[in-house]
């Protein structure tokens, strides 16, 4: 099955665009991860429909990524179709006040290309390390906005390869979380709504907000950004350093210094050190606080 596979995914998106046994530490911001069976790399929307195509009828597992800032791959890997949505996905459009652009276009393009174009509201996420589409799947946030806050229309492409579009009411947004992780739904793109503003301001207000991220955030560490979900009422960084736990580690895996809501890749973490550092964060919280902290990276792979 596994050749028929390869020569059906060389058939569809060129052979220099299927990697075999790749290794995922590769392409997530954590730098940890074992092999993916295949890692695939379309060119265009027909592309990525034809393979989601070819997985179901072979009956072979897929999944989804961009730019890989909110994984955890196991070290064992992922015995899967890994198709990735970065490089290839990137276009935009500026029409008035609203952007359309690919789910793989990174966040940081985007804040500068609406910068340029002085189009306000989209400056909180200017800085978040990901893609759009991994970003409107979680309805990302930081510094009081959330993806839902700008998103209008939302286009998808289902598990049979069709394209729909959602409005943002029927998305359901909430906190980090959308329709997308209920329904077996792939964000190929999205029109956002922003307005116009002073590019002088927008270009200050960036800057502010990166400067903080800098000073606050351990990011020169790889990490998979923010590790906990925000508990009702508290803060989880708070929490794990109330409870003695600023740079705990396990093997090459901590807990950031600098902000211990950040589990951090010291050099040489393995899937392991992060899941049992986890695992004792969580435990020692709801020891002392009787919080439940629920983590905010996703952790896909092989046991």
């Amino acid at each position: 099955m596994s050749q028929n596979l390869s020569n059906e995914l060389y058939r569809i998106v060129g052979e220099q665009n299927v990697q075999i046994e790749e290794p995922m530490s590769k392409h997530t911001t954590f730098r940890i991860g074992g092999p993916a069976q295949f890692f695939v790399t379309p060119q265009t929307t027909e592309e990525l429909g034809q393979v989601v195509l070819l997985c179901k009828a072979e009956k072979v597992p897929f999944f989804v990524m961009g730019h890989g800032s909110n994984l955890l791959i196991s070290d064992k890997g992922m015995r899967c179709v890994v198709i990735q949505l970065y490089n290839n996905f990137a276009g935009y459009k500026i029409d008035g006040e609203r952007v359309y652009a690919m789910a793989g276009v990174m966040l940081s393009k985007l804040g500068t290309v609406t910068k340029e174009a002085s189009l306000t509201g989209f400056e909180f996420a200017a800085g978040i390390p990901g893609t759009l589409g991994g970003a409107v799947m979680m309805n990302a946030g930081a510094y009081g906005g959330e993806m839902k806050d700008i998103v209008e229309k939302v286009q998808l492409m289902d598990y049979n390869g069709n394209l729909i579009e959602k409005t943002v009411e029927e998305m359901d947004f909430s906190y980090r979380h959308s329709i997308v992780e209920d329904e077996d739904y792939i964000v190929v793109g999205a029109t956002l709504k922003l307005a116009k503003g002073e590019k002088q301001a927008i270009e200050a207000r960036m800057d502010e907000l990166a400067t903080a991220r800098k000073e606050k955030q351990p990011l020169e560490y790889p990490s998979a950004g923010s590790t906990f979900k925000r508990p009702e009422g508290y803060f989880a960084g708070k929490l794990i350093m109330d409870a003695g736990l600023r740079g705990y580690q396990v093997g090459g895996a901590q807990v950031s210094e600098k902000h211990c809501g950040f589990v951090i890749n010291k050099g040489d973490a393995t899937a392991a050190d992060v899941l049992q550092l986890v695992a004792d964060v969580k435990q020692k919280v709801q020891e002392t606080f009787g919080v439940e902290l629920e983590p905010e990276v996703r952790m896909i792979g092989e046991e």
